[in-house]
């Protein structure tokens, strides 16, 4: 699929990678960007067309529907990460919270943007996940739990949308440098880079992206006699 005259629809637009995933479709022709957060004044960018969207809300997930039927793309990549393990005092608040956001919300707005999608052609879906999609650290159990499930529907929206002629490709990715990370003192990579590998890729036809060293070493290592998610 190619950006260049494209309808997108970002979540999380308001900062970050979403936000970055915003300047780039304008740079590469999109032809409308809706840029979306839960207080669209919060973003930064002119040349995009700004709404209120909570991925949680049922109700604006179906409002965001029917007013952007023209959609072409759509990137979900509104998220949340907190710190903490499994057994701590609040861990089930904290998955709770997680996976509303991480997982029911891309899974929402696939449900409701899959015919229009159809409708427009085929078109495409980008879901933005982690590589501790593949792994769980304990400091990150809950968040990597939710990222872990948003892959699984990732891979089979896949084949579900295949027949619809709907590229569905999931991003993964290390740390990025951006405000969430900021007390984060590990390698990092400057969203710009992880978001043109990724518009490459999907131009390229590809349904997955590993947009960084961490992400590909980890990959690789996945089948090493002693698989990295086991340390």
């Amino acid at each position: 699929m190619k950006i260049n005259n494209a309808v997108v629809l970002i979540t999380g637009a308001n900062r970050g990678i979403g936000l970055e995933f915003a300047r780039a479709a304008l740079a590469r022709g999109a032809r409308k960007v809706y840029a979306t957060a839960r207080n669209p004044e919060s973003i930064p960018l002119d040349g995009v067309i700004k709404l209120k969207l909570d991925v949680t809300n049922p109700e604006d997930v179906n409002r965001i529907a029917r007013d952007c039927a023209d959609v072409t793309l759509l990137i979900n990549n509104a998220g949340v990460a907190h710190f903490g393990s499994f057994l701590a005092r609040d861990s089930e608040a904290s998955c709770a919270e997680h996976f509303d956001t991480n997982f029911y919300g891309p899974l929402r707005l696939c449900k409701a943007f899959a015919p229009l999608l159809a409708a427009q052609g085929g078109g495409a879906i980008i879901n933005v996940l982690s590589l501790v999609s593949w792994y769980a650290p304990v400091e990150f159990s809950p968040y990597s739990a939710s990222k872990s499930a948003a892959w699984a529907l990732t891979n089979s929206l896949r084949l579900e949308l295949r027949g619809q002629n709907t590229q569905v490709m999931a991003l993964h990715m290390g740390y990025v440098d951006t405000d969430m990370t900021a007390k984060i003192d590990a390698p990092k990579t400057p969203a710009e880079v992880i978001v043109q590998r990724t518009f490459d890729g999907l131009e390229a036809g590809e349904e997955e992206v590993l947009a960084d060293d961490m992400t590909l070493t980890l990959k690789r290592n996945m089948n090493a006699p002693r698989p990295v998610y086991l340390d």
